[in-house]
């Protein structure tokens, strides 16, 4: 066994530049920013961290002479000059990229984040915050900026790993090659010698559709390169590749192919958490620190990196090796009741599962629940937070979790009784909103669906409930009481009672159901699911518009021009009727009476709610202001849900009325 006599992560720190030209942030002042690289040095033997047995191959990747195993990262930092507050906010960075300017200050996204503009409207830097971007996932290749972190690869004495592992592949566009990652900026996970000759690759027109082999003659290990100009004018080549797939005639849209194959040389991609833990322990607490003394730290993750944090403190990495909490509190949003997952070959950058989509990611294993509860199909006891170095934990999430991430898991039993959150935790349903609201939407797009996407704006709800957290953590100051629907009030209900709910909406292709669950056998590959049970998913009720009674709505929500919903389906030929990834729906109410009775929408009409835009602007602003009085919004955004309701909310709606 090894014995430590470094510390677990050293910071270089490369450059160092005024942000924003040396603006003045409020009674904060002037930032700075930090590019540095983490040095990172983990003993896998360490009696004292049981957290590091929860890495997939830590045991088997390479360790230098002391014993230790040793990968790096990037790191960016956003710093008070006067030190501001001594509050950390650590930024889980979305697949490598930089998310907390633009969702909390309502900024464009970059991420090289240097001007004036880069801070939005300076929410997180008013309020004093040390911003870190530090990565932690493994799998990214270089470009757009990314942070990228360099873990090992796990071998067995200079022998490469290999084992069976799948991908899946869905296109909206015709292409014949893609990498075995799907994604370009993701590292794929290499074909072996031998895999090349037993893959196998089907397809399927849903996912329940059973599956079809396509003829092995038909595809190949390799990718397509050329097609622009060249010294020669313009050719294209096949080329052999072990890291991506052809397919003659090209992958067609509206159909899942699946790919099993043998892989090889697996990153050991947990290390992604024992990097956030120390990266985050260290400027907290090590002398030199480059941020100087932080009191209380925090972080913020979205959908994936929501995913990220209840893995971490699931397993145990936010105590760090000291004993000490890592995280004060931290701000899972649209996680639904899913984990990471670091299993061998895993691709991290592949969502949780969804109803067409990667159906078979590993996202959703029990435990789902902050809560301890009993898994009704095995008997199996556990919780998401069980320790004593939890932190305190806001988790966020929308009508699409429940829809598509088996969001009602996370305060329901496994077989659907209410079941809460522990005195630690609070939960908030953004009702009738989208996985992803874009700041600065415009209009609404269809893209490949059946319905314009969802156009409630959220971002003013981040910061009130970064203010909540805050203010919990440092002065005791009890958070707004969880806003959840739940059985026992009749707002959270099955498929067949929201259906007899949902109004006859015109033109609305309804879900055939939310995305249900079942016990899988991860032991096979392709993993099978057990059809026979299932989990109980339940969704939030809808008011006779069709918009959600549960949760903290929005002011576009709680004076609707449309029924907003978290869920689209998917156009003819994309997989027609299925739920769409991440994507909600805006369904706007008739301009008038006359349009209403032509088009026999049975909600009443914008004319008929509102006389004129004044009116409608009149009521957003009460709607604002009856969610400052509750903490679940700022009063500094009173005056930003006006503005934005201006002209009926154009660009996002589009009403025909004086």
């Amino acid at each position: 066994m090894s014995h430590r006599t470094e510390p677990a992560v050293r910071l270089e720190v490369h450059t160092r530049e005024p942000f924003a030209e040396g603006h003045r942030f409020g009674d904060t002042g002037a930032y700075e920013v930090l590019t540095a690289t983490a040095r990172y040095a983990v003993d896998p033997d360490d009696p004292r961290v049981p957290a590091h047995r929860a890495v997939p191959d830590l045991d088997l990747a390479p360790r230098d002479d002391t014993g230790l195993v040793r990968f790096s990262g990037d790191v960016e930092i956003l710093r008070p000059v006067g030190g501001g507050r001594r509050r950390l906010f650590f930024d889980w960075g979305n697949r490598g990229n930089k998310r907390a300017l633009q969702y909390f200050c309502d900024a464009p996204h970059t991420n090289r984040p240097r001007t004036l503009a880069d801070a939005g409207n300076g929410y997180l830097l008013r309020r004093g915050h040390t911003v870190v971007f530090g990565a932690w996932q493994g799998d990214l290749l270089p470009g757009d900026g990314r942070l990228l972190l360099n873990p090992p690869v796990a071998g067995r004495n200079g022998r490469p790993v290999r084992g069976l592992t799948t991908a899946e592949f869905i296109v909206e566009e015709p292409t014949d090659s893609l990498p075995l990652s799907r994604w370009s900026s993701t590292r794929s996970s290499p074909v072996s010698e031998r895999g090349v000759h037993s893959a196998r690759l089907t397809r399927r027109r849903y996912a329940h559709s059973a599956p079809e082999q396509l003829p092995p003659d038909t595809w190949r290990f390799a990718r397509t390169q050329g097609g622009g100009p060249d010294l020669k004018g313009r050719s294209t080549a096949l080329v052999p590749s072990r890291h991506d797939l052809h397919l003659d005639g090209g992958f067609r849209p509206g159909w899942i192919y699946e790919l099993v194959y043998e892989a090889e040389d697996p990153l050991v991609l947990g290390l992604g958490l024992v990097a956030v833990r120390d990266l985050v322990s260290h400027l907290r607490h090590d002398p030199a620190s480059p941020i100087g003394p932080v009191e209380h730290a925090y972080g913020w993750g979205r959908s994936q990196t929501g995913r990220a944090i209840r893995d971490f403190v699931h397993h145990g990495f936010n105590e760090d090796l000291e004993g000490r909490r890592v995280f004060d509190g931290l701000l899972p949003h649209v996680s639904g009741a899913g984990r990471l997952g670091v299993e061998r070959f895993t691709n991290l950058t592949v969502p949780g599962g969804q109803q067409y989509e990667d159906h078979l990611s590993p996202a959703d294993a029990f435990p789902f629940a902050y809560a301890e509860s009993v898994d009704h199909l095995t008997g199996a006891r556990d919780a998401i937070m069980k320790r004593t170095s939890d932190p305190r934990v806001l988790h966020t999430q929308t009508s699409t979790e429940y829809w598509q991430r088996r969001g009602s898991l996370v305060h329901t039993t496994t077989d659907g009784r209410d079941l809460g959150f522990p005195p630690n935790v609070r939960g908030y349903l953004w009702s009738s909103s989208q996985h992803v609201a874009d700041p600065a939407a415009g209009a609404p797009a269809k893209g490949v669906c059946n319905h314009p996407e969802n156009v409630v704006a959220t971002s003013a709800l981040f910061r009130a409930v970064l203010d909540a957290l805050d203010a919990w953590v440092s002065e005791g100051v009890e958070p707004p009481p969880s806003a959840v629907p739940t059985v026992a009030d009749g707002t959270l209900v099955t498929m067949e009672t929201w259906s007899r709910q949902f109004p006859a909406v015109p033109s609305a292709l309804r879900p055939h159901g939310p995305n249900e669950l079942y016990p899988v056998d991860r032991s096979t590959v392709p993993p099978v699911a057990d059809r026979s049970r299932a989990y109980t998913v339940l969704v939030p009720a809808v008011d006779a518009d069709g918009n959600e009674t549960a949760g903290v709505r929005a002011p576009m929500v709680a004076v609707p021009l449309a029924t907003y919903t978290g869920w689209n389906t998917r156009a003819p030929g994309q997989g027609h009727g299925a739920l769409h990834e991440f994507s909600g729906s805006t369904f706007p109410f008739a301009a008038t009476e006359d349009e209403r009775l032509v088009t026999g929408d049975p909600r009443p009409s914008i004319q008929k709610r509102h006389p004129d835009a004044a009116h409608y602007a009149t009521r957003i602003r009460a709607a604002a202001e009856d969610l400052v009085k509750r903490r679940l919004l700022l009063a500094e955004d009173i005056e930003r849900a006006v503005s934005l309701a201006a002209r009926w909310s154009s660009p996002r709606h589009r009403v025909d009325l004086p």
